[in-house]
């Protein structure tokens, strides 16, 4: 018990067993220092029968026997002893003075040896001696009082925030496997990221240089296509950022799987930027388009991707009223002789007419009369301004996608979005370019869209979507992400922060995608996401240490709490490389340690010799200008012939003539 009298005991004892330490020395010095006490008169006949009577227990059985005993009676007085703590002491300063004095302490048997008088070598000998003796207590002392908590060792708290991760291999028909390294309470150990629910989507964030593409994505992108034996390879669409940089990997794996698919496999490029390495596709399939509420999405996604402030802007009459006039184009076009002029530049080339022979050529089409009256009325009753406001946003928005090179590449079929089809599986990589992203991208997103609408069906090929740079695109993938795991699509959404999301989505489609992806892979990122991402790793049980100084007393203190096992501060100082995240399992297959934080191990060597062997995207044909402006013509020339036809019918009909639409 800490009670006063306890201490004052302990305290006596001490005292007490470093005096008979002391006596013991004192004695040595009288004992082999005699003839020098006898010479300076200071003996008496009484301590020399008490020293006889002493050397007779065999205290002075060999020359250092005493001494020994003298320092063995000091260390069981420093034992106990308790000096004021000092966090500035450290041992190497206790040890110097221990080692200087013991050699003090025993080498001073040389002064014994000098050539001097009797008198002169006692005294020498007793100095020497001594001042070992105070080196040794002093450093001693020094001891009692270093703090022995070692709490600024780590001091960023980077040992105490690992937890255990999983470090078995776990694998089924449909998972991805990367390998890692994590750090435990000191120790590197070997683990791996098992996407074994991989059709619950995966979210990869990570700043610009973080490693999105080069250690998750691609590794994606060869697994996928590189099944183990006996399964078979995933259909698959790339969205390339960064054209080509996945799609050559793509491409190269591809290859030498191709002969595993059920069917006959084909890999397609669509490529703005070099014409005779894309294919020609058209987003507007009238094959694909069951129903007006298709053409209603692709018209929402054409515009909203070339007016992406109009995204925050959705339900104003002045976005809706375009979104509602394309819809119209784009359905006309779709039922006009079963739809073979249904392309987007031919929408773009429609819309440019005049009023008077568009508007009486759309009421044609009895199923988009709802959508065309509102516009009609307003030109037959002259109200151009609300007209213009309708329209013309429409207009100047689409006028941006007039190109030869656009119109070519989207007025051809060389291949369809289905690309889960059982009878004919296919890869098709899309090529955006940073430097038009705008125009692109708008593009680009109307064939994402018309995909994911396409592909989300029962009896399908299982399939991976891999979009780079996702924010870029205008694409609805939250009903794909929702539903579309028991038709096997597998999401891979690569951004950089979620802010980018919210900033072209907003903050309530961003906070879906957010929350709805099963896996999250990220590497560096700051602010509210790496906030978020922190409380979805959740906290682990840590270590505490507290200390306290007083003049009287040290006390340290040890506990445990609950802290975040990966931090904000941490994820914002990743290196590359380096991932936190957390992943979700099956209920076939449970994953207990779902949480990470490693550094995920790439092979640069074979990935470098693998690069060098790949086949660059082929040309597709050989196209030049003339081809590009020749197909640029045929659709003006194309929209115009259906108008003069159109009229022409519509006039030498007399059941058609009250169709005609005459300004008053």
């Amino acid at each position: 018990m800490q009670t006063g009298e306890n201490e004052q005991a302990l305290r006596k004892i001490l005292d007490m067993t470093r005096l008979i330490s002391m006596s013991i020395l004192a004695l040595h010095f009288y004992y082999y220092c005699y003839g020098a006490f006898r010479g300076w008169q200071l003996h008496l006949e009484i301590t020399d029968r008490l020293l006889g009577n002493i050397a007779l227990t065999g205290l002075f059985g060999f020359f250092h026997k005493s001494k020994l005993f003298a320092l063995f009676f000091l260390v069981i007085s420093l034992l106990g002893a308790k000096g004021k703590k000092d966090e500035k002491l450290d041992y190497r300063a206790a040890f110097a003075y221990i080692i200087t004095g013991l050699l003090l302490y025993f080498i001073s048997y040389l002064c014994l040896l000098l050539d001097l008088g009797i008198g002169y070598i006692a005294i020498a000998y007793m100095s020497v001696t001594f001042t070992g003796y105070l080196l040794i207590l002093t450093g001693g002392t020094l001891l009692t009082r270093i703090i022995k908590a070692n709490l600024a060792d780590d001091i960023f708290n980077a040992e105490n925030e690992t937890f255990p991760q999983e470090e078995g291999l776990m694998t089924n028909e449909f998972s991805i496997n990367l390998r890692a390294k994590y750090r435990l309470k000191g120790k590197i150990r070997e683990s791996w990221l098992n996407f074994i629910a991989v059709f619950r989507a995966c979210l990869v964030l990570g700043s610009p240089g973080a490693g999105k593409s080069a250690f998750v994505i691609r590794h994606f992108i060869s697994q996928a296509l590189n099944r183990p034996k006996n399964y078979e390879p995933y259909t698959m669409f790339v969205y390339d950022f960064k054209f080509p940089d996945l799609s050559i990997i793509a491409y190269n794996h591809w290859l030498k799987n191709r002969h595993r698919y059920r069917a006959k496999s084909d890999c397609f490029f669509v490529n703005f930027d070099d014409l005779s390495r894309s294919h020609r596709g058209n987003p507007l399939d009238p094959q694909a388009m069951d129903d007006i509420t298709d053409a209603s999405e692709s018209a929402r996604t054409i515009l909203l991707g070339l007016s992406p402030e109009w995204k925050k802007k959705q339900g104003d009459f002045f976005v809706e009223s375009p979104i509602n006039f394309v819809t119209a184009l784009i359905w006309f076009l779709r039922k006009y002789m079963d739809g073979i002029y249904c392309t987007l530049p031919h929408v773009i080339e429609l819309m440019q007419l005049e009023y008077d022979e568009l508007f009486t050529v759309l009421r044609l089409e009895k199923e988009i009369e709802v959508l065309v009256n509102p516009f009609i009325n307003a030109y037959i009753n002259d109200v151009m301004e609300q007209l213009e406001g309708q329209i013309a946003s429409a207009k100047i928005a689409m006028a941006r996608l007039v190109s030869p090179a656009l119109y070519y590449v989207l007025s051809g079929n060389d291949f369809s979005l289905d690309i889960n089809d059982p009878d004919h599986p296919k890869l098709i990589c899309m090529g955006n370019n940073p430097q038009k992203l705008q125009i692109y991208g708008a593009v680009l997103s109307l064939y994402v869209n018309r995909l994911l609408k396409i592909i989300n069906k029962k009896n399908k090929l299982k399939s991976m979507l891999i979009f780079d740079e996702f924010p870029t695109l205008t694409a609805d993938v939250i009903p794909t992400i929702s539903t579309g795991r028991s038709n096997l699509i597998s999401c891979i959404l690569g951004i950089q922060d979620v802010s980018q999301l919210r900033k072209d989505y907003g903050k309530e489609q961003a906070d879906v995608i957010m929350n709805i992806v099963g896996n999250i892979v990220a590497g560096q990122v700051t602010g509210d996401t790496a906030k978020q991402l922190s409380e979805r790793i959740g906290k682990i049980m840590q270590d505490r240490q507290s200390l306290s100084i007083n003049s009287g007393d040290t006390s340290i203190s040890k506990n445990k709490q609950l802290e975040y096992a990966v931090p904000a501060s941490r994820i914002a100082a990743l290196s590359s490389g380096e991932f936190v995240g957390m992943l979700s399992d099956t209920p076939q297959q449970r994953m207990p340690l779902k949480a990470f934080h490693c550094e995920i191990q790439n092979d640069f060597d074979a990935i470098e010799k693998e690069e060098k062997a790949y086949k660059q995207i082929p040309i597709i044909r050989q196209v030049d200008s003339a081809m590009v402006m020749a197909n640029y013509y045929r659709i003006r020339q194309e929209v115009r012939d259906i108008v003069s036809t159109e009229m022409n019918r519509m006039l030498n009909d007399p059941a058609l003539r009250h169709l005609i639409v005459k300004k008053n």
